[in-house]
């Protein structure tokens, strides 16, 4: 159960990603935030079930 007021969003909810951090661990590339989603430093997720959500970082746009 979230602590947080106004409580963070699930962890299926489309902006999931909103959650509060409570573990880092930046010499490994990953953080923990309260809705049990593991977020990767390339941007990939995994959530609480074991699904993972693949890496969405926007693609930079070459210079002509």
């Amino acid at each position: 159960m979230c602590p947080h007021n106004p409580p963070c969003p699930s962890a299926y909810a489309r902006d999931h990603d909103a959650a509060r951090l409570v573990a880092f661990h930046p010499e490994q590339g990953w953080g923990l935030l309260c809705n049990g989603v593991v977020v990767f430093e390339d941007t990939g997720e995994l959530l609480p079930d074991g699904r993972s959500v693949p890496t969405h970082r926007a693609c930079c746009a070459q210079a002509a």
